[in-house]
């Protein structure tokens, strides 16, 4: 059975009329006939009985009808939910973003793409840099926002900005009146930073174990936000992404310019190879594309 031909068997037995189904699907008579008798040839057995001047429903063909439908109900409702993704009048998008991208940079995108498709449902996994890529690998979301992966990872990665670490401080050491600080003065401090296997940690072990610098650390925690709560009660001095500035500074701790190295990393999306997107998680991805070309984002 066909669509065509389920609907053509509504029509008739709705209006039993030839002549008047005829005119409700625009067809011409040859062409019904030849459906309705296409139909019943595939089921074997006639579904109207009818004369020059009757037409009525058999037996079967009664059966039929409720079931005819609404399997033409259901296939009506698909296919208009389904336009209605694609035109995204309706829909739902699924993002796993770094908690200080999530925090600080995402709303302002999301606020962008709302004020577009208000029927589109999004939801947002703020997530540990290493969660996010597995989400996108497992595919669990469509778009992760994260740190550039390792090139095994297997991930594609469009870059958004370049983000580079810098010193945080309590707000009343001698520190905090100085434009910049280099990692030599910064480690002469006791160091509060995040626990591994986070990807923030091992950036500055692996950069300043190059230059033969290592971390004092003294404090660890799993949360940025703990970090900065802990650096502004005077516990010691941390590095962070410059993107988590904001989130340092509510926390009462003081952020200033580091170098020595200066150490920095694209943040980018993260898709997974071979998927299509659907079409909001494709015009989501547009969106920080665009923004990204517009320099929204930090340098």
């Amino acid at each position: 059975m066909t669509v065509k031909q389920m609907r053509a068997f509504l029509a008739v037995a709705q209006t039993l009329s030839f002549a008047a189904a005829c005119e409700r699907l625009h067809l011409s008579q040859s062409a019904l006939s030849l459906t309705i008798k296409g139909l019943e040839e595939g089921l074997g057995g006639r579904l109207f009985s009818r004369n020059t001047r009757n037409v009525a429903l058999t037996p079967e063909g009664e059966s039929l009808l409720p079931l005819a439908r609404r399997l033409i109900a259901d296939w009506d409702n698909t296919e208009d939910e389904l336009r209605q993704r694609f035109t995204l009048q309706r829909g739902r998008v699924t993002v796993a973003a770094m908690p200080s991208f999530a925090g600080n940079l995402l709303p302002p995108i999301l606020k962008i793409f709302r004020a577009r498709y208000p029927q589109v449902n999004v939801t947002v996994h703020d997530l540990i840099n290493e969660q996010v890529l597995e989400m996108v690998r497992d595919r669990q979301v469509e778009l992760g926002v994260a740190f550039e992966p390792a090139e095994e990872t297997s991930l594609a990665f469009t870059p958004l900005y370049l983000d580079r670490f810098i010193a945080v401080v309590p707000a009343d050491s001698p520190l905090a009146h100085v434009a910049d600080v280099d990692w030599k003065t910064l480690l002469q401090h006791p160091f509060i930073t995040l626990q591994r296997p986070s990807t923030v940690r091992v950036m500055l072990e692996e950069h300043l174990g190059a230059l033969q610098m290592k971390l004092p650390v003294a404090l660890e925690s799993h949360q940025l936000a703990t970090v900065g709560k802990m650096v502004a009660n005077g516990l010691g001095v941390s590095a962070v992404p410059a993107l988590c500035a904001g989130q340092m500074e509510e926390a009462g701790a003081h952020c200033i310019t580091l170098h020595g190295p200066v150490i920095e990393r694209p943040i980018g999306v993260l898709t997974k190879p071979g998927h299509e997107l659907s079409a909001a998680a494709q015009v989501l991805f547009d969106i920080f594309c665009d923004e990204a070309a517009k320099g929204r984002f930090p340098l």
